[in-house]
C-alpha cells in the first residue's frame, strides 16, 4: 500500500535547496519506494521545487497556512517531516494531527555561539540534521549531494554575452540578505581585476547598482547579470561557469548543487552552524576573515545593541585569487 508523505520548508532559497538529500532518499527509500512525497512551501520559491521528479505534488502559501489546510486534508497524509519547524509549520502539524517528524534547531547552542563564542554545535552539517528526522524508518542518506533541477526553458544561451565569455569565465554571487555577509564593492573589484579570467555578477534586482559600480569601475572584463536573470536562469549561468565565488547566500548552495568548485566567503556567520557549502565540486574552499570575533550574529543582521559589521574588510584577497587560479 502506497504512503503518503509531507514535507514542510517554507523558505528560503538556500534553505530549501538543503531538504533535496531528504525529499530524494525518502522517494526512493520509504516504504520500498512506493510512496508518494508532497512538499509544502511558499509560492515564491516553487520555481526551486516544481522541477524536482521526487516531489509528487507541490503545495503553495503566500503567508498563512489556514486558507491551504483543508486542501492538506484532503490528501490524507500518513507523516510529516518537517523540516522548518516554526509557528506555521506547527499550525499544520495539529491542523493535520498525524505523526511528524521535526529536525533539531540548536537555537540556544546558536545563541551561546554568537553571544559568549563557545561552540556547543554538533559537527553536523543541517543536511545531516534534516535526514536525522528520517532514521526512524531507516533511510540513509546516499551521499548524492543535493539537487537542482533547471528546465530547459531557463537554460541560458553564452552566446548572448560578448565574445570574451565564450572561452570561459568565473561566476561571482555578490548579494546575500544582510549587509554582514557581503564583501564590500571594492574588495569585490580588486578580485575581479585580479582574475586571469572574465567575470559575471550574479545576484537579485537588489544587487544590480553594487553590480552596474562594480562593472563600470573593474578594469577586468565584467558582466552585470544581478537582477537581469531569474533564479534558474541564473542558476543556468552558474553551471556553465569554471568557479563560482560566492558570499554565504541561497546561490552558494545551488552551485553545490551542481557540483561547481566554490569559494565561499564568510563574514558576520560561521560554518560551525552547519550551512556550509554540502558536497561541491573539487577544489572548492571556505574563506574567512582573519583577526575578527565571530560569529558576529546568527543571520549575519546588524542587531540593535551592535553597529553593522566591518570584518568582511578583512577578507585576504590574495587568498581568494588564489583558490580560483589553483584549480580553475
Amino acid at each position: 500500500m502506497k504512503v503518503k508523505v509531507l514535507i514542510i520548508r517554507f523558505s528560503s532559497i538556500g534553505d530549501i535547496v538543503l531538504t533535496t538529500p531528504v525529499i530524494r532518499n525518502v522517494k526512493q527509500q520509504l516504504n520500498e519506494g512506493d510512496v508518494e512525497v508532497h512538499f509544502l512551501s511558499k509560492k515564491a520559491f516553487s520555481g526551486i521545487l516544481e522541477n524536482n521528479p521526487y516531489i509528487d505534488k507541490l503545495h503553495l502559501i503566500d503567508e498563512k497556512v489556514a486558507p491551504i489546510l483543508p486542501e492538506l486534508l484532503e490528501e490524507r497524509f500518513d507523516y510529516i517531516f518537517d523540516l522548518h519547524k516554526n509557528l506555521r509549520s506547527s499550525q499544520v502539524k495539529r491542523g493535520l494531527g498525524i505523526m511528524d517528524f521535526s529536525f533539531k534547531k540548536y537555537n540556544i547552542q546558536k545563541w551561546i555561539l554568537v553571544n559568549f563564542k563557545v561552540n556547543k554545535m554538533p559537527d553536523l552539517h543541517i543536511v545531516d540534521r534534516y535526514m536525522e528526522t528520517t532514521k526512524a524508518f531507516g533511510i540513509v542518506n546516499d551521499q548524492k549531494g543535493l539537487d537542482y533541477y533547471i528546465p530547459k526553458k531557463d537554460e541560458v544561451a553564452l552566446s548572448q554575452f560578448s565574445s570574451a565569455f565564450q572561452n570561459g569565465f568565473i561566476a561571482f554571487a555578490i548579494g546575500g540578505q544582510h549587509e554582514g555577509k557581503m564583501l564590500p564593492n571594492y574588495k569585490i573589484i580588486e578580485i575581479c581585476n585580479a582574475l586571469k579570467q572574465p567575470v559575471i555578477l550574479l545576484g537579485g534586482k537588489e544587487d544590480e547598482p553594487n553590480g552596474n559600480v562594480i562593472m563600470e569601475t573593474a578594469s577586468n572584463t565584467v558582466f552585470n547579470a544581478a537582477g537581469k536573470f531569474s533564479l534558474n536562469q541564473s542558476a543556468s549561468i552558474l553551471n556553465q561557469s569554471m568557479c563560482v565565488i560566492t558570499h554565504d547566500t541561497g546561490l552558494m548552495h545551488i552551485a553545490s548543487a551542481l557540483k561547481k568548485k566554490v569559494i565561499s566567503i564568510w563574514g558576520a556567520t560561521v560554518p560551525e552552524f552547519g550551512m556550509y557549502p554540502y558536497l561541491p565540486g573539487d577544489g572548492s574552499k571556505i574563506i574567512e576573515p582573519n583577526g575578527v570575533s565571530r560569529p558576529y550574529s546568527k543571520l549575519g543582521n546588524k542587531q540593535w545593541y551592535k553597529p553593522a559589521f566591518t570584518g568582511m574588510e578583512k577578507i585576504d584577497v590574495l587568498e581568494v585569487i588564489e583558490s580560483v587560479n589553483l584549480f580553475s
